[in-house]
């Protein structure tokens, strides 16, 4: 197992959790270091709050631990791909690598805004990588939403 794995599989103990409280099954987890600084589930659900995706709790829980809000040098690995928010408060964040699981066609946003992005001038750049460990991810959310179904 490499070290992105090790970390996506991390994540995915979140999206565990997070299936467990009836919420769409999505962790992130922050890295700096080769350390884990922070770790959130999705809990949009039980919150009732719109801005409540595990990359966004992630952050906050970050930014309070190091104790700033530039989190340069940190790595986010999240379940899923991230949408326009949570990709747009990576970069805001000042975070340095974004990699996630599954692919979101529907939802996601991350693949084409980073493209986007890189053909402007922003201050900061931002390495993503999609497809770690995308079967493990992907079987977790279709199982979620088929027993949401029955």
């Amino acid at each position: 197992m490499n070290e992105h794995e090790k970390f996506m599989k991390a994540a995915l103990r979140f999206a565990e959790r997070a299936a467990q409280n009836d919420e769409v099954p999505i962790g992130a987890v922050i890295v700096k270091d080769g350390k884990i600084v922070a770790r959130a589930a999705n809990d949009r659900n039980h919150s009732k709050n719109a801005v409540s995706h595990a990359e966004i709790a992630a952050i906050v829980k970050a930014c309070k631990k190091l104790g700033d809000w530039r989190l340069v040098g940190c790595r986010l690995y999240v379940t899923l791909e991230p949408c326009l928010m949570c990709i747009g408060a990576c970069y805001n964040a000042r975070i340095s690598e974004v990699y996630f699981g599954a692919y979101d066609r529907n939802g996601g946003g991350a693949t084409t805004v980073v493209d986007d992005f890189r053909n402007n001038t922003l201050n900061h750049n931002l390495t993503l990588v999609g497809g770690i460990l995308k079967d493990d991810c992907s079987k977790m959310l279709t199982d979620y939403f088929r027993s949401k179904r029955q």
